[in-house]
């Protein structure tokens, strides 16, 4: 599966895609809803919150109001990492280079020195209730991988494309990164920034505004069901992708 995959956009238009442009028109990036950087800690908070962080926005916000009444704990600095993160991210380039930079800010707290900016060398599974629901790529095959999903990012980035396209290829970046899971932890996480990071380069800095994090989480069962299209990363079928591909625009509601 290629990220400059066309086979399912006439149908994402007829569903979703031809909404986008009004969305877009209508969505509030005045500084109401709070100003560029609380809402990129609101990402982060969102973002880490779905991968388990207990961490909840009102709390977190009042923990930057008073840090010195405060221990800031494991999960309050993973938070923190990760606004690190994206504060880089809103200020380069989406590359290879840049990614792994970020990634080696925002798994400070969830790996070893060694692990962290570096493509995993190890296996890697997703595990629910009921054992193992999704075997990624064997490790000596991630770089390669990688290389490839880079390739077709710059091509991406190198053509015209409009609105609905936009969002249309930053949901597929976000899925294919995810079914690759390149790190050894803190794979979603990166996901969700590359996703919005694409859309920000291509439409502009306020892009890094909207709720799309906040929106995963608040549909997280969803968000899980939509990114299982297969047991691995040999039989995943991307036929079945719509529905998470709808998502993205859907925040902006």
């Amino acid at each position: 599966m290629k990220i400059t995959e066309r086979k399912y956009f006439a149908e994402y238009l007829k569903s979703i895609g031809n909404r986008i442009p009004e969305l877009i028109k209508n969505f509030d990036f005045s500084e109401s809803k709070g100003g560029f950087e609380y809402l990129t800690k609101a990402s982060a908070v969102y973002s880490s919150n779905i991968e388990g962080n207990s961490v909840d926005l009102n709390s977190f916000m009042n923990y930057e109001l008073s840090k010195e009444k405060f221990k800031s704990g494991k999960e309050i600095e993973e938070i923190e990492n990760l606004i690190k993160a994206y504060e880089y991210a809103q200020k380069n380039k989406l590359t290879e280079t840049n990614l792994l930079t970020c990634h080696k800010v925002l798994s400070e707290t969830l790996l070893i020195k060694s692990k962290r900016g570096k493509y995993r060398i190890e296996k890697v599974g997703v595990f629910g209730k009921s054992g193992i629901a999704y075997l990624a790529i064997e490790p000596e095959f991630v770089e390669k991988e990688m290389k490839l999903f880079f390739n077709q990012v710059s091509t991406l980035f190198e053509s015209e494309l409009t609105e609905p396209e936009i969002f249309y290829f930053a949901s597929l970046i976000h899925l294919r990164f995810v079914h690759i899971h390149p790190f050894r932890d803190g794979n979603g996480r990166a996901a969700r920034l590359i996703e919005k990071w694409f859309i920000a380069e291509k439409l502009g800095i306020d892009f890094w505004k909207i709720p799309s994090e906040e929106y995963y989480k608040e549909n997280q069962k969803y968000y899980y069901e939509t990114i299982n299209l297969g047991v691995n990363f040999y039989e995943l079928d991307y036929n079945k992708c719509l529905g998470f591909l709808e998502m993205l625009p859907n925040c902006l509601k």
